[in-house]
């Protein structure tokens, strides 16, 4: 909301010396948040006055038009003879009234004006556009003509209202009547502890039944519609200067007069108003739900197709206006030919909920609904009629017809009960009774009672439910620079858990070997997990959707790490980074289908463990998951060697190294999951309490996933859950055993079929190999048909043994190695390498 000082200045009585910057102080102060205060005509210096254009004479011979002017300035120029200027613009005439800058003068931007010669003539000034002065927007993006009425030779510094202060607020959503003139002067007059001049203090004659007809058939949609109308309205009339130039700096573009009027009387109130022209409405107006179907042409010449949700209003033809958002095309006023001269204004109240979702269905944001969707007086509507009205009178000589339409659907004032001692409570501030009354009245609040008090919140206040609502007021106008600073006091003794040093260490340890970590967005969408290629049944796809997502698109809670980190690998390989390992650690979210909406707990007091683990039981699992993605060259080439890609091994040995931060050795088996590829997919398992558990998968992407997000060829990822890791491992990281004995080393290269697991050989050669087995260490796989047979490879191990208590002998050694090779040939039909 954009606030011009000037403006601010007619509803309270601020000292004179006070500038918008002090305003802004005041402001931040009791809770809004003030952004800038923009200084309209910072460095402008006159004279500027309004000229009479006498003469216009076309320059020929250059590339553009070009006209040498002379204007009428009166005694501005201190000679009375007509001012001789060149200008380009085209759209004025002989005989119109414009804004002339005379030399001596500086434009906004430290632009100086003097006489120069140009085009072959002397141009002694300038005849000023809109933007030259800094006016904003005003729709003719040309030079000014002045109305007729204006006397040649006036200041029109004075005149344009060019010298100003604009406070530009950024409105919260529970702020809604500060999107208004009369709210924002009421938080002043607060803030400075002056009485406020209310514009919506109007006499409004009582309704009656001659009034333009009006059929709700929703009323908890529309709870208040009022109408009036205008006739006898001149067409030719315009708006006045301090009525464009009030919106210009508010930041909206002069369209007509009917049409100013209604959007001055919103910034001022704060009621969104509509104007119909009334002979291109056809019977009663209604408002109701659209039909299926149905559709409407909007004034930004958009045609809709409505649902069943929208709210519409209506007349004998159909839907004319989507309520609260955009009017229709088929009853807008007619300013291109000038010939509305009979109007209705609607003023009315619509469901805020009903026009969000409108809003936010056909994409149409406007002012009107920014004001609905935060809440609107219901009790101004008919003060804005009554506004409305009275401006189109005074400004186009219409008259007001006597008949005055208002439905009112019954509702009762909210009422809330509250301790008086309960914003003492919530800050931690001893108000006292009298300040907590004071202050509640000042916000427009009818408070009642002693100890236990009563109040009935204003109509313009939708966002007072509850009792801490009524503590905010009061201590933000009491101050939040006034609460005192206490610090807590941690319990002593308490650090990090377990399970936080353990979760740190897993970053700690995928940073070292080499990954970036990535944090992204928790939400995805279905598109995400059409293009991971997950089947129909695949658990992933059991989401859960948020009732307000930030993005359409994604609007449900990640079930997987991997859509936003294969989405943040593509746009750094977009921006010319190739060479990728990125790794994220967090939570994903599995609803079981059990979550129930728990009650809403109290703040006067420490949620007790049932409320607790009623909150808990109300959210959807949320295993912790830690997943990597590779793209690119894994090591680098240069003189040490050439280098090499990163591949399916890499994406395992960083589920390894995640696993080895909790104590804990993986088992690696080959599987078909989505989104991996068919054959460089392996299932990681883990030991949990004897059984063994699944943790998670890696290996290469499936090409149709590569292809279906634009990834890198042969992109890697994997993805393990860090709970079943802790549980593996006790959440515990045994320290490291050394040993005093030397260790004896045998290798032994083993030939099995094609499909027998590397896993099942190294499993058989643990446990055959007994005690004095250290470790076991696949290091080479070898395949050749003419050496080994059709089908058949070759796992080379390194073992290693060691005792505890002795050196051990060749023979101890070898009859170690031995039996392992025989029990992997018993299990595996692994037969030794000659």
């Amino acid at each position: 909301m954009r606030v011009p000082l000037s403006w601010l200045r007619e509803y309270v009585d601020l000292p004179a010396t006070e500038t918008g910057r002090d305003v802004q102080a005041k402001l931040i102060s009791a809770g809004l948040e003030v952004e800038t205060v923009e200084q309209h005509g910072d460095g402008l210096k006159g004279p500027l006055v309004v000229g009479q254009v006498l003469t216009v004479e076309e320059l020929e011979g250059f590339k553009k038009p070009i006209r040498f002017c002379t204007v009428d300035v009166g005694q501005a120029n201190g000679t009375g003879e007509p001012q001789e200027i060149v200008c380009g613009a085209r759209n004025f005439s002989v005989g119109d009234k414009v804004v002339v800058v005379l030399p001596g003068a500086e434009l906004p931007g430290g632009f100086a004006i003097s006489a120069r010669k140009t085009y072959g003539k002397v141009s002694h000034g300038m005849i000023c556009s809109s933007d030259e002065l800094g006016m904003g927007e005003d729709g003719t993006h040309g030079i000014i003509v002045l109305p007729p009425e204006h006397e040649v030779g006036t200041d029109a510094i004075e005149l344009l209202q060019l010298v100003d202060e604009v406070l530009d607020i950024a409105v919260t959503p529970d702020r809604g009547y500060c999107l208004s003139m009369r709210g924002v002067a009421r938080e002043t007059a607060i803030a400075y502890g002056l009485p406020l001049r209310d514009p919506a203090l109007l006499d409004v004659p009582a309704p009656n039944a001659f009034g333009h007809p009006v059929k709700v058939a929703d009323p908890f949609g529309c709870d208040r519609f009022t109408a009036r109308t205008v006739t006898g309205l001149d067409p030719e009339a315009r708006s006045p200067i301090w009525l464009t130039r009030r919106l210009q700096k508010a930041g909206m573009r002069p369209i007509s007069l009917a049409v100013d009027v209604t959007n001055y009387v919103m910034l001022e109130l704060g009621q969104p108003l509509h104007a119909y022209d009334r002979s291109r409405v056809q019977g009663a107006i209604g408002v109701r739900r659209a039909e299926q179907g149905e559709r409407l042409t909007t004034l930004d010449g958009v045609t809709r197709e409505l649902s069943t949700d929208d709210l519409v209003i209506t007349d004998d033809r159909g839907p004319i206006g989507l309520a609260g958002v955009m009017g229709g095309a088929n009853s807008e006023i007619d300013d291109t030919e000038g010939t509305t001269t009979e109007v209705v204004v609607e003023a009315a109240h619509f469901d805020s909920v009903s026009v969000a979702r409108t809003a936010r269905r056909h994409k149409l944001s406007s002012e009107a609904s920014r004001r609905f969707e935060r809440g609107v007086d219901p009790e101004a509507a008919s003060a804005a009629a009554q506004r409305t009205v009275d401006l189109l009178v005074l400004l186009a000589g219409g008259t007001a017809e006597a008949g005055v339409t208002e439905i009112i659907a019954p509702s009762a004032p909210h009422t809330i009960t509250v301790p008086a001692d309960h914003p003492d409570k919530v800050a931690g501030v001893t108000y006292g009774r009298e300040t907590v009354v004071r202050r509640l009245q000042q916000i427009g609040c009818d408070v009642y009672g002693q100890d236990e008090l009563l109040v009935t919140v204003p109509s313009w206040r939708p966002d007072l439910t509850d009792p801490n609502d009524l503590a905010e007021e009061v201590i933000r106008l009491e101050g939040y620079e006034n609460l005192p600073s206490t610090l807590p006091r941690p319990l002593p003794g308490h650090g990090l858990t377990e399970r936080q040093r353990l979760h740190r260490r897993v970053g700690r340890a995928l940073a070292g070997a080499g990954y970036v970590e990535a944090l992204t967005y928790p939400f995805l969408g279905e598109a995400a997990l059409d293009q991971l290629g997950l089947d129909a049944g695949d658990p992933r796809r059991t989401l859960v959707t948020l009732v307000n997502p930030l993005s359409d698109e994604e609007p449900a809670l990640r079930t997987t790490l991997l859509p936003g980190l294969l989405g943040a690998l593509r746009r750094n390989d977009g921006r010319g980074s190739h060479d990728l390992a990125l790794f994220e650690t967090g939570l994903v979210f599995r609803p079981t289908g059990e979550e129930r909406i728990p009650e809403r707990l109290p703040v006067d007091r420490r949620p007790s463990k049932a409320d607790l683990a009623a909150l808990d039981a109300a959210l959807p699992r949320q295993p912790r998951h830690a997943a990597v993605v590779l793209a690119g060259a894994r090591e680098q080439a240069g003189w040490w060697g050439k280098g090499r890609p990163s591949d399916w091994a890499d994406a395992i040995q960083a589920a390894r190294t995640v696993a080895g931060e909790y104590g804990v050795e993986l088992t690696v088996r080959a599987e078909q999951h989505a989104p991996w590829h068919p054959g460089r997919c392996a299932a990681l398992y883990a030991l949990v309490d004897g059984t063994e558990t699944l943790v998670g998968h890696a290996g290469e992407l499936h090409p149709r996933v590569v292809k279906a997000m634009h990834l890198p060829e042969r992109t890697c990822a994997a993805e393990v859950e860090l709970d079943v890791l802790e549980r593996a491992g006790q959440g515990m990281l045994a320290a490291p055993r050394i040993a005093t004995f030397p260790v004896a080393t045998q290798d032994v290269a083993l030939v099995v079929d094609r499909a027998v697991p590397a896993a099942d050989v190294e499993a058989a050669l643990r446990e055959g190999a007994g005690e004095l087995l250290e470790s076991v260490r696949l290091f080479d796989v070898y395949e050749n048909a003419e050496q080994l047979g059709e089908g058949r490879k070759s796992l080379a191990y390194a073992l290693r043994f060691r005792a505890e208590d002795r050196t051990l002998t060749v023979d101890e050694a070898s009859a170690a190695r031995d039996a392992a090779v025989a029990l992997a040939g018993s299990r595996t039909g692994a037969v030794l390498r000659g």
